[in-house]
């Protein structure tokens, strides 16, 4: 596989990172923005490419608009296209691959422009292009994957890219076992004001919260950028009635905002730019899809709850959360009651749910680092 010549750059600053993101939701996008923070704040170069936008034809476009409404309208057209093309597993099933080659042409005319030195994928899709590029000597810089879901389903793995940083160990055997790539752990990659100590816009959340449910613990509802959930309605008159203040996300979802603003003591938020501040003055998290909201709400020491998850990668993130221990899963509303319960009081449960999240975070040697060193060591030649 060819190598970019030149020696790898020193510990910090001076590198050029072309991060690979999707928009597809704003999960990916957090995760990129992040890399470029952290990028620039040491003096490397970086920037964002939607794997969409390389798509031609307009397919990009199209691909965005199938699956959000699928996952809308038809969650179970979503579930069936993801046990046939994502669910983990052996088994020979379709692969990415086809569709992600169109975007190649694009992908390398950016990579020469930019004078990238690491190709970094945080989108599935993604890491299928760079693979196959890397695979037959088409992208001559080294392609570096981070995974950013629990669960690792099939179209993350990809043999020709040289790198894979997880988010758990037993993601990252699973890399080195089907394909023989070198994998890495690291800790969710999230803006470091979500675990500081004091953030600033959490006491005018907390105002407000106190303002519209007095002595009602709030409880927030993440339903993603698009606004998309299960039985959203029935969830928070549940919660409503049972002595919490229920916060929804809506997202762009202005149909799900006015349904839910019309039920008595809901908080139903549009876009928030606020979320640090938010999830601190928070109880607890009901999370349907164990994507960024769920991993923020861990770095702000936020109990998660696991319920009615969006299918496919929804519920295999969600349950591979709880069995890694960082959160619960409620299957029917008498457990969500009972979690919520224990989660929301002082107490040993509270206590020890916030430090088996926060304990993510703990091994993280910084994503960048990992990322960065790997592509050194692939450009060196060092043996897979």
């Amino acid at each position: 596989m060819p190598r970019r010549p030149g020696a790898p750059h020193g510990p910090r600053g001076g590198r050029r990172l072309l991060v690979i993101s999707a928009s597809m939701g704003a999960g990916h996008d957090t995760v990129a923005a992040e890399l470029v923070r952290r990028a620039r704040e040491r003096g490397d170069t970086a920037q964002v490419v939607d794997v969409l936008a390389l798509l031609p034809y307009g397919l990009g476009t199209a691909l965005r608009c199938f699956y959000r409404g699928s996952v809308r309208h038809f969650p179970w057209a979503y579930a069936g296209l993801y046990r046939l093309f994502l669910r983990p597993g052996e088994g020979r099933r379709p692969s990415g691959t086809p569709l992600a080659r169109l975007a190649g042409g694009r992908l390398r005319e950016l990579v020469e422009r930019t004078g990238a030195d690491v190709v970094v994928p945080v989108f599935h899709l993604g890491a299928q292009l760079t693979g196959h590029l890397r695979e037959r000597g088409l992208l001559t810089v080294p392609s570096v994957v981070l995974v950013v879901d629990f669960e690792l389903h099939r179209q993350w793995l990809h043999p020709g890219n040289d790198h894979c940083v997880c988010l758990t160990e037993e993601a990252a055997r699973e890399v080195r076992r089907r394909t023989g790539t070198p994998a890495s752990t690291c800790g969710p990659v999230v803006a470091p004001e979500f675990s500081a100590d004091d953030v600033p816009g959490a006491a005018g959340w907390r105002e407000t919260f106190d303002r519209l449910g007095p002595g009602r613990p709030a409880v927030v509802l993440s339903a993603g950028a698009w606004g998309v959930g299960s039985r959203l309605d029935a969830t928070v008159r549940l919660l409503a009635d049972h002595g919490y203040l229920p916060v929804v996300l809506c997202g762009d979802n202005r149909r799900l905002r006015r349904t839910l603003s019309g039920a008595p003591g809901v908080l139903a938020l549009g876009w928030v730019t606020d979320v640090p501040g938010l999830l601190h003055a928070a109880r607890a998290l009901i999370d349907n899809a164990a994507g960024q909201t769920a991993v923020q709400a861990l770095a702000a020491g936020l109990p998660v709850v696991g319920h009615r998850p969006i299918p496919g990668h929804g519920a295999d993130g969600v349950r591979r959360m709880a069995a890694l221990g960082v959160s619960e899963v409620a299957e029917d509303t008498g457990a969500l009651l009972e979690a919520l319960r224990r989660l929301t009081a002082p107490g040993r449960d509270r206590r020890l749910r916030i430090a088996a999240g926060r304990a993510l975070f703990t091994e993280d040697a910084d994503a960048l680092t990992l990322l960065t060193e790997a592509a050194d060591a692939a450009r060196a030649g060092v043996p897979r």
